[in-house]
This record gives structure tokens, sequence and C-alpha cells, in this order.
């Protein structure tokens, strides 16, 4: 009952959030005091790198916990380490979700300051200050002129501009918009009272977030900036700026498996995935054990055991009945489409074969609508319903909108059912994608699928990548393949899969998933668990060593975790033991 008081009410879930950033920030006070002379001493060593961790929206609190994590991994690797913080000045920014964090009518006439921006400023600036490293603020890089310059623009702009806008190059509409999306949690913002304003406020703080960022490299020299998202208001135009003077970027998030996150160099890894060199995974060492690891912890996910970003609760498996309950006949050819959350990381592709999601669902009912042989199985996300930010706009409705009567050939199966995803996709032909990582799953289950918008398993020489619409149309006249992938073909997918799931997802012993029930409740991801500074040392976590290496060296973000194997174990302990004994 108390969980949905607090899911119904704002002020309740303001509370939550400010009790979150006052009591669950990480205790940098105790852990340095046990080791001062430690941290006095990597304080004051010679410097190798001067490094920008630019935080920025301190009420982020997962941000604030590995960001501050890294801040003192990397002074301990003798790096100068700089904070940015934004000093309530921005008029909108990643901290606000309508309706979780503040209200869209407060927003667009007051702005997060009223609701927002004291404790998350406060919180954070005690805890990166708790470490005695220069923190940098948003006001002193931004001048009278900037603040009225980014105003004007901002409030003359016509509308339709503002998602294209470019300023010296800066794609700052297209983060504008994205920003804007992500509070709506839509991907359009029709028929929305304050949806303008809103747009504005957002267009005026990424100006600002340029402003403030071109000021701060002219006054500071730095050879990296790690920041997460990469995309959004104000993280999405502190690359653009960064990347435009030629330094280093660095982006992180959270990654699916326990403990461990995702990084990636230049731009967020939503597009990083997407144009990685096969090289760097194709020709890894494989062994039964690697792919035993695999597949058991592809295996896993039907249940989410092992992971913390996790979407299906309660999964049901049980196919008879799921078969009576649909009136879905297995014993004709199935095909599979999993569907994306509309708003959720809404950039621009330029190989997108559709206009958007909502585009490629439309046409693709229409065409199966037409071809009664084959059965059309629509699987909505559960992130729709069960993600961190809920969808306020559902495919379902759009599919309803366009489609009052639909084929009996179609089968919708809602963000709210608990039929697990997986069991329905056994049983297709073959799926169709967009943007999602199942494709990854998917394939090595041996499943044909077909790419239709931006996913990462594309481009991998194991899915079908139609270059555009009628590519895409030919390949579903194919239909159905009734074979699954080939042995070579599968083969490949279990090096990306195990590349993606336990290469590209770097573990980081000192954050551990939440298990106490109050933390949950208060909507606490992970924390940070430390009792001194010596664990944070070079040697003593080898993901933390490929994270600090690639922030400070450039170095693939890569965690080899195919060397842990009995497999390649046995033949390090060989070399080891010829390089022992040799004369």
């Amino acid at each position: 009952m108390v969980k949905n008081i607090l899911k119904k009410s704002l002020y309740l879930k303001q509370l939550a959030r400010r009790l979150r950033l006052k009591y669950y920030q990480p205790e940098w006070s105790r852990i340095i005091s046990a080791d001062k002379g430690l941290w006095d001493k990597a304080l004051n060593s010679d410097i190798e790198s001067n490094i920008l961790i630019a935080t920025s929206i301190g009420g982020y609190l997962p941000g604030v916990t590995l960001e501050s994590l890294l801040a003192v991994a990397l002074t301990l690797r003798k790096s100068k380490v700089h904070i940015l913080l934004c000093d309530k000045v921005l008029p909108a920014c990643l901290d606000c979700t309508l309706g979780i964090s503040v209200s869209e009518q407060e927003l667009a006439h007051f702005g997060p300051q009223k609701s927002l921006c004291n404790s998350c400023f406060r919180y954070s600036d005690n805890t990166y200050k708790a470490l005695r490293l220069k923190v940098h603020y948003y006001s002193e890089f931004l001048t009278k002129e900037d603040l009225e310059l980014a105003a004007s623009i901002s409030g003359s702009l016509n509308l339709s501009e503002i998602e294209n806008y470019v300023l010296n190059g800066l794609a700052v509409g297209e983060h504008a918009m994205a920003g804007a999306l992500r509070f709506y949690a839509k991907a359009t913002m029709e028929n929305e009272r304050y949806s303008e304003a809103i747009l504005r406020r957002y267009l005026e703080a990424a100006l600002l977030t340029v402003f403030a960022i071109e000021n701060m490299v002219r006054k500071n020299e730095f050879d990296c900036a790690v920041f997460h998202h990469g995309i959004y208001v104000p993280q999405g135009l502190i690359g653009e700026v960064l990347r435009s003077h030629k330094i280093r970027v660095v982006n992180w998030n959270p990654a699916y498996r326990k403990s461990c996150f995702i990084f990636s160099h230049n731009n967020t890894y939503h597009r990083t995935l997407l144009a990685e060199p096969t090289e760097k995974w194709e020709n890894m060492r494989w062994g039964k054990t690697i792919e035993k690891e695999l597949l058991d912890y592809l295996k896993s996910r039907w249940h989410g055991t092992k992971d913390w970003i996790w979407f299906h609760e309660k999964p049901r498996f049980d196919i008879k009945n799921i078969k009576k309950e649909l009136s879905i006949d297995f014993s004709k050819p199935c095909i599979g489409l999993l569907t994306n959350v509309l708003w959720d990381a809404k950039l621009h592709y330029e190989t997108n074969v559709f206009a958007s999601m909502v585009d490629w669902v439309i046409q693709t009912i229409e065409y199966f609508q037409k071809r009664p042989d084959l059965q059309l199985i629509i699987r909505v996300h559960p992130a729709e319903i069960r993600g961190t930010v809920p969808s306020r706009q559902p495919i379902e409705k759009e599919i309803k909108s366009a489609f009052p009567r639909l084929a009996n050939n179609i089968f919708v199966i809602p963000a709210s059912s608990n039929i697990s995803t997986y069991i329905l996709m056994e049983k297709c032909d073959s799926v169709i994608i967009f943007g999602t990582k199942s494709g990854v799953e998917l394939t090595s289950m041996g499943i044909p699928v077909i790419v239709a918008g931006e996913a990462w398993i594309k481009n991998k020489g194991v899915t079908f990548d139609p270059k555009n619409i009628d590519e895409y149309f030919k390949l579903l006249d194919n239909l159905p393949f009734r074979k699954n992938m080939d042995n070579e073909k599968l083969k490949r997918a279990y090096r990306y899969a195990y590349h993606f799931f336990f290469r590209r997802m770097i573990p980081v012993n000192k954050i551990k998933k939440i298990s106490n029930n109050l933390d949950r409740f208060l909507g606490i991801i992970y924390k940070m668990r430390a009792n001194n500074l010596i664990e944070f040392l070079p040697g003593k976590d080898k993901g933390l060593d490929v994270i600090c290496d690639g922030i400070i060296y450039g170095n693939d973000f890569i965690y080899h975790a195919e060397e842990n194997s009995i497999d390649f174990r046995h033949d390090k302990d060989l070399k080891c033991k010829f390089a022992c004994t040799a004369p």
C-alpha cells in the first residue's frame, strides 16, 4: 500500500529523492581518514594527466557514486582530477522527470530551482569537497552576456527550428529535444500543454552548457573528460564542445550485469557500440568453459538472477497456457517483433531504414496483415512500465490508433504482460527488431534476426541488415526462413555476445547491488562499499584498472574476462612454468 502511495504522490517521490541524496552519498570522509597519509601523498604527487569529471547533475546519485570513486582511483594513479557541478543555474536538466521529480507546470514556470536544485547541489558538493579536489561550478564560466544570449536565442527561435538548431557546428537542438522528450517520457510532445515552454527551457540550458564549457576549456587544460550518459542536457552538450576542442571524451552507463558498467571513447555507447570494429572480438580466445559461461548467463537472463537492470517481473514460461491465452497456433510460422521504449535515447541515426520506430511498427503491421500465412507476435518492451522512467507514449496505443481492428494473424503482447519474451521468441521462425539489445541474445539462440533500426547486433555479420525500405520488405517476402542460423554464424554470435556481456561490461568490485528493502523502496540502484583507500590502488581491482587505463591512456574499455577461464589459465600456467624454468 505504501509503495502505491509513493508511486502516485509527487511530493513523496521528491521526499524519497532528498533522502537518497542526504543519506546515501559515498562516505569519503570516513574512508580517507583511514588512509590520510596515502591521500595527502596522492594529492601532492607529480601529475601525469589532467582529468575532468563533469558530473554536472549532482542529483543523479548513481553518477556521483561512481564518478567520485573514479576521482579517487585516478588521483591514486597520479592524475590531477577536476570536478564540474551545476550550481543551480541550468533552467532544465537530466534530473527533471515529469511526475517523478517535478511537475510539468512547475518546470515550465519556475525551472528546477524551486524543488530540485538545492538538494541536488548541496549534497554532491559536500561529497566532492570531502576529497579536497578542485571543484568547478557552471556559474564560474557564465557571464551576464552569456545568460542574456542564451535567453534571447531560446526565446526567439521558431519552435519548428529548435530540434535541428546548430550553433558553431554543435548539435544543440538535438540534445535539447532529447532532454525534453526524456522529461515527458515520450517520442513526441504533441498535446502536451507546456511542451513549448519546456523545450525552450531545455534549449536555454543546452546553450548555457555550451557557453560554460567553452569558457572552461579556455581557462583549463584537460587531457580527458569523463561523464555519464553522453546525451541529453547537459551531458550531450559537454561532449559536443569537448570533441570540438579535440579533448578526449569518455562516457559511461550502468550495464545489465550486476556491479558492471559500459565505458566508451568519444561518444555515448548508444553510438559507439554500433561502430565498434569487429576485430575487437571476432578473433578472441575461445573454449568450452567460456562458451558454457556465456550460455549459463544468457539463460539466467530469462529470470534476471545475475543482473541489476531487469524488466521482467515474475516471468511466465508455461507455454501451453500461454498458447491457449493468446490463441496462437505455434505449429504455424510465427514471426516475432520486439519494440523499444519510444523516447529512450532518441537520437539521429543517418542509417535508419525508417523515419521512426512507430513508422516501422505501422508499416510492418500493414505488411503482415496481407500475409495471413504468417503470424506476427509483437512483444511490447516491459520497460514501458517497469523502466526507471515509465513511458507516457505506449506503443500499444499507437497501434490501436492506426489499426482499430487488427487482422487475426497479428498478436500484441502488452508491456504489462508477464509472459516471458524469451519463451515467445523461441517459438518464432525469426524475429524483427529495431534497437533492442535482445538481438544479441536471440542470435545466440540461433534465431534469425532482421534489424530495422540501430541495434548493437547490427553489422556484426550475424543478422539481416537491410539498408533501405525496399530491402527490408524483400527480406520479409522471404519469410518464413524455416531454418535456424548456421553453425558458423552461431559461433560468431556467441563471440559477440560474450564480448558484449562479459568484456564490454566491466565489473567494479566496490560497487554493489542493493538488496535492502528500504534501499529499494527509496530507489537506490547501487552503493559503494569500501573501508580504505588501499582498495582503490592499481592492481586491487582488474575492472577498475581497465577503466582507469582507458581514461588516462586511451586504452580500449575491454575487460578480458576470457583470461579468467580455465581454458586460458591453463595456457598461461604452462607459459609461466616454461618461463620460470628457462636457463
